[in-house]
């Protein structure tokens, strides 16, 4: 095993901001390889969100993005378990980046479950449209649409996104490591979107 510097332990927190002593644990468990260790690093943020998902989350923050001179705001309401963790940099910096993040993207729901049956239908016939097109049989034209619709998903539900501050990430990964890291479970209840002269939805 090659010796784990404190160089990599840097590089692993800037690249992931984990905690010092996860950083080394994690270098460690994966014999100093980088890109493992950041593997390691998500399946134990995954492995706490699983055992954390059924808490409350009744404290939290409500954090502000204004863009283009004025022209676009964005307000998210972010949820934890206590008060603490809800005045943690780590926290408050997950808030900003998620209301930056709905800014740059205009996700149209958090989760999948969440977006109007409308809309998917509208997106659906679309779809359907476009593949009858092709003039491929009705089976092929059917696993189209199904592919299409999964990649609409990914682009409307603000979880399903690549994080816009390193793509490598979805939005789900990024709350994950953050329960990880925080031990607490964190929820993103709710946003608006704010655009001079757009239309209502």
């Amino acid at each position: 095993m090659g010796k784990i510097t404190a160089q990599m332990v840097k590089e692993l927190r800037e690249r992931t901001k984990a905690g010092m002593m996860d950083c080394k644990k994690a270098l460690e468990e994966s014999q100093g390889d980088m890109e493992k260790a950041i593997a390691w690093l998500r399946q134990k943020g995954l492995a706490v969100a699983a055992k954390r998902a059924g808490r409350a989350t009744a404290e939290g923050i409500v954090a502000s993005y204004i863009h283009a001179g004025g022209k676009l705001g964005v307000l998210v309401e972010v949820n934890c378990e206590t008060d603490f963790v809800a005045k943690t940099d780590q926290f408050q910096e997950f808030a900003r980046d998620i209301a930056m993040q709905i800014a740059a993207t205009n996700p149209v729901a958090i989760r999948r479950e969440d977006v109007p049956e409308d809309f998917v239908e509208k997106e659906k016939q679309i779809l359907i449209n476009q593949a009858k097109e092709t003039g491929k049989p009705e089976h092929i034209i059917e696993k189209i649409v199904q592919g299409r619709l999964e990649k609409m998903y990914k682009e409307v539900c603000l979880l399903e996104q690549p994080f816009v501050k390193n793509p490598d990430i979805t939005i789900q990964d990024l709350l994950n490591e953050l329960i990880g890291k925080l031990g607490e479970n964190i929820t993103i209840r709710r946003f608006v979107r704010y655009q001079v002269g757009a239309e209502e939805e």
